[in-house]
């Protein structure tokens, strides 16, 4: 037991050691906190969003921005599409690849921002998100572990965390992206903090 302990804590290692060597990527999650940074000075609002454990993720992300990360400051706009009563309603009536498009078609509006986590980069409720994101003039940053997928060409910024074979160690590099993410925007509005 205690070899597939170390051989998992490994794997993990070796996936945010591939994240740290890529330019690439380090480039992309700062251009993400950037745009951030942008939507929130100018009023806007971050909707996050993603299936399964990506939800999960897409709902800590939010709530450490509305209620607090590292230290006590003001929240910020932030909402995780994830109301149960929201979903179940469209998944019944429009079916479940709309849940989150819906949503947006209700509440997005130009200048806010659309983070979609998406391990695979194909996930159809995330795809049909950004089109009508793009449609009502929000930004797009989408969070996936693969490159060249369906949501590449429908993100302002592409966040593309490898982390092998499997979603987990893709959603835990997708949980350190967040957090980075979160302290980006809280060193630029709250530098008291820090």
């Amino acid at each position: 037991m205690l070899s597939h302990i170390q051989s998992s804590l490994t794997e993990a290692q070796s996936a945010l050691n591939n994240l740290l060597a890529n330019p690439q990527a380090l480039a992309s999650i700062e251009a993400a906190a950037q745009q951030l940074i942008t939507s929130l000075a100018a009023g806007g609002r971050i909707f996050s969003c993603g299936n399964g454990g990506s939800m999960c993720d897409a709902m800590h992300f939010a709530e450490e921005l509305t209620g607090r990360y590292r230290g006590n400051r003001r929240g910020m706009a932030a909402i995780a599409i994830s109301d149960p009563s929201h979903m179940s309603c469209v998944a019944n009536d429009f079916g479940y690849e709309h849940v989150f498009s819906r949503y947006l078609e209700s509440h997005g509006r130009a200048g806010d921002v659309l983070i979609g986590i998406s391990t695979s980069g194909n996930s159809q409720t995330i795809v049909n998100a950004a089109t009508v994101a793009r449609d009502l003039g929000m930004k797009v940053i989408i969070l996936t572990g693969r490159a060249a997928t369906r949501l590449e060409p429908l993100a302002d910024v592409y966040v593309n965390t490898p982390g092998g074979q499997y979603a987990d160690r893709v959603q835990e590099l997708h949980i350190k992206v967040l957090h980075i993410l979160i302290e980006l925007v809280e060193r630029h509005f709250c530098p008291e903090n820090y």
